[in-house]
């Protein structure tokens, strides 16, 4: 309700009224606009003489929708501010129900262009009326913002009609994405079936390759590799014995050359050179082996290095006939470049020849010839055999009867079939040499597996060391080969096999009393790793090395204990008799748990970490790491012995008991997994997940599952809501 005031009327009309008008109003009420589907539409009602009549039909229901808006005109204050933010909360919270669908949206918005039109037409003929009737200024005014106002509803009506068609373009979009998904989650149910079919047939295949057995050419293929590490283990302990020999037959030499006498402290620094310089050499072999297994083959590589066996070994064996200390040198620096490419090649060749239910036991071989050698360097070189000042020579030259041997055996022998298959590509040759090594004409689950193998590393093909260092992926493996031979070296047992003789002579045995027990030594190393043998495929590498160094680690300690009391009671000669027992013993027992573990898994374990392409550099690394440290015991031990005297074990004490640490934490369990297995560990558990790829597969089909089921979960939350 308004009506005009006294000083309005003087200036429309030009004077003041004589009576005053009557009450002239414009009323139109009606709540906001709402829109439901199930309410139906009513009229609005008239106020005064300028109240807005609506329209009904089908007895004031259209189509099941309703509308109704109506305005309130007052001159001195305006509501058009608060019906806008009224209808902008309106259209705002419709947007948010944007989850309503299609046709529902199309019918609301012909019923409201609908209604908006009737509106319009009864507006047009209501105002036009108005002014035929000559009503006041004041009406028209009124009229004329209703007007206006029905034009910004118009306007609001067309951006919500703007705002509604991109809400329907996001149901689009957000329907092509529910299609995508659902087309995700068939294809990884597709995945997961395949991946769970090759999972059953891998395990087939395994089983089937748990059930191949030692055939004889095999067992050929294998002693025949294997005379590369006796000759390792000959070299090794065959400088023990005539110690005191050739140190007198450098004292000649050199008195010859220089007219006087060589101080022993000289004298212990040239056996020392001829004690090392064998290491040194077996580094540069080792470095070398990786290059060579490339070039020339696993097999050929094995026949070329006899060359230098035999080279070497003449170099020894003629050395008191030159008179001579140098050809010492230099026959050993020859020999230690064999043997350190034996360590690299032999471990390599009998892997991969190898079955799979087999490649523990036959693995463990290699340290039963480096045993053997060991022994047989032992029983040779004592007095009643070789180890006399006219019988060393021979003692040393021996080394090139197991190069001979080898040279004459090794042609036989086929080349390792990975080799053939992976880096060669030489499919067929691969099948004949798998053949012959398992004296069967089926060897589709070999070739199968080694398939498997080589599209687990196709990025990692022919790598170099240098890429093998920096790789994320194979980081871990690599330090764990490092440790696995430093664990070796650093155990304290090249200090036992190079002077455990001296050290038994310190102890108290008398010095052919000490020469028994070092053969009495080797015997036990090769009676033990006859033993591990059978135990490398059943107990499994990772358990028999933490037995091998806790019980290194404890007669380590027995030892110390022994050298501590004979130094106590070294008065009571019952007490020296009963330590140099306890010494004896301790360091048997020593020998006893190094054969059962590190003598013989570190070898092993280096070459099953790592596939085909890397395989050549990783061993390289680990065998140069090996020699590295048995040069620095064999150089540094004199002098650590001298320095701690009674104490001298006491620093392999504690490098064992770190290395035990480091195998619990880090070392995973290779027994019975192919390489392909091994290889997962790496990449999707870093050593401790057994299932590997199949087992990352299936998380990441739980994962996207997940998120499908979450997206469509939240879409129908808003359906919901919207309805509501």
């Amino acid at each position: 309700m308004s009506n005009l005031s006294e000083d309005s009327y003087d200036y429309v009309f030009g004077g003041r009224r004589k009576t005053p008008p009557s009450t002239t109003a414009l009323k139109l009420t009606s709540p906001p606009v709402r829109l439901r589907p199930e309410d139906a539409y009513t009229n609005t009602r008239n106020s005064g003489s300028g109240g807005f009549i609506g329209s009904n039909t089908n007895n004031g229901t259209t189509a099941g929708r309703f509308y109704r808006h109506s305005f309130s005109y007052v001159p001195k204050r305006s509501r058009h501010s608060q019906n806008e933010r009224e209808r902008n909360a309106n259209y705002e919270s419709r947007l948010r129900c944007h989850g309503e669908d299609e046709a529902t949206l199309r019918q609301l918005l012909l019923d409201l262009q609908k209604q908006v039109s009737v509106m319009s037409m009864n507006l047009s003929a209501k105002l036009d009326e108005l002014q035929r009737g000559d009503r006041h200024l004041e009406t028209t005014v009124a009229l004329c913002e209703i007007r206006t106002q029905l034009q910004e509803l118009t306007k609001s009506v067309e951006s919500c009609q703007s705002e509604v068609s991109e809400v329907k373009r996001d149901m689009v979009a957000i329907k092509h994405e529910l299609d995508t998904v659902q087309q995700v989650k068939e294809e990884i149910e597709e995945l997961r079936e395949y991946v769970d079919r090759l999972e059953e047939h891998t395990h087939r295949r395994k089983l089937r390759l748990l059930e191949q057995g030692l055939t004889f050419f095999l067992t050929y293929s294998i002693f025949s590799a294997v005379l590369g590490m006796l000759q390792f283990g000959y070299n090794t302990g065959v400088i023990n014995a005539p110690e005191k020999n050739i140190e007198n037959f450098m004292k000649d030499v050199y008195k010859d050359r220089y007219g006087e006498d060589i101080s022993e402290e000289f004298i212990q620094q040239l056996y020392s050179v001829a004690v090392s310089i064998f290491a040194i050499g077996g580094m540069l072999g080792g470095f070398s082996g990786g290059w060579m297994a490339n070039r020339f083959g696993r097999k050929g590589g094995l026949l070329l290095n006899n060359v230098l066996g035999i080279t070497g070994g003449c170099l020894m064996g003629f050395t008191k006939v030159s008179h001579s200390y140098e050809m010492l040198f230099l026959g050993r620096f020859i020999i230690g470049v064999n043997c350190g490419l034996n360590t690299s090649l032999v471990p390599m060749y009998i892997s991969e020849i190898a079955p799979l239910n087999l490649r523990g036991g036959l693995g463990t071989v290699n340290q039963l010839a480096v045993t053997v050698g060991l022994l047989l360097s032992q029983v040779l070189g004592i007095e009643q055999i070789l180890g006399t000042n006219d019988g060393w020579p021979i003692l040393l030259g021996l080394a090139v009867c197991p190069a001979v041997l080898q040279l004459i055996l090794l042609p036989v022998c086929p080349e390792s079939p990975r080799y053939l298959l992976i880096t060669k590509q030489w499919e067929e040759e691969a099948r004949k040499a798998l053949r012959r090594l398992r004296a069967s004409s089926t060897v589709d689950e070999d070739i199968e597996e080694m398939r498997a193998e080589e599209r687990a590393q196709q990025s990692e093909s022919h790598i170099s060391t240098m890429e093998l260092i920096c790789s994320p992926t194979l980081r871990a493996p690599l330090i764990i080969g490092i440790v696995m031979q430093l664990s070796q070296q650093f155990s304290g047992i090249n200090a036992v096999f190079y002077y455990s003789t001296s050290l038994f002579v310190s102890s108290g045995l008398s010095e052919e009393s000490a020469k028994f027990a070092t053969i009495g030594i080797g015997a036990i190393m090769v009676g033990m790793t006859l033993v591990s043998i059978p135990l490398m495929d059943r107990t499994g590498r990772r358990t028999l090395h933490l037995y091998g160094l806790g019980g290194m680690f404890i007669f380590s300690i027995f030892i110390t204990i022994s050298f501590l009391i004979k130094e106590f009671f070294g008065y009571v000669q019952e007490m020296i008799d009963w330590m140099s027992y306890l010494s004896v013993v301790s360091t048997l027992g020593f020998v006893v748990f190094f054969a059962v573990g590190p003598g013989s898994i570190p070898w092993m374990i280096t070459a099953e970490l790592f596939s085909q392409g890397p395989r050549p550099s990783a061993m390289a690394i680990a065998v140069l790491v090996n020699w590295m440290a048995n040069f620095v015991v064999g150089i540094g031990f004199p002098s650590m012995k001298t320095a701690l005297e009674n104490y001298t074990f006491l620093p392999f004490s504690v490098f064992l008991a770190i290395f035990w640490i480091f195998t619990y934490k880090k070392v995973p369990e290779t027994k019975n997994k192919t390489f392909e297995e091994i290889l997962a560990l790496f990449r999707h558990g870093n050593g401790s997940d057994d299932t590997g790829t199949t087992r990352s597969i299936k998380s990441d089909t739980e994962n996207i599952e997940i998120s499908s089921r979450d997206s469509e979960t939240d879409n129908n939350a808003q359906s919901k809501q919207h309805t509501s």
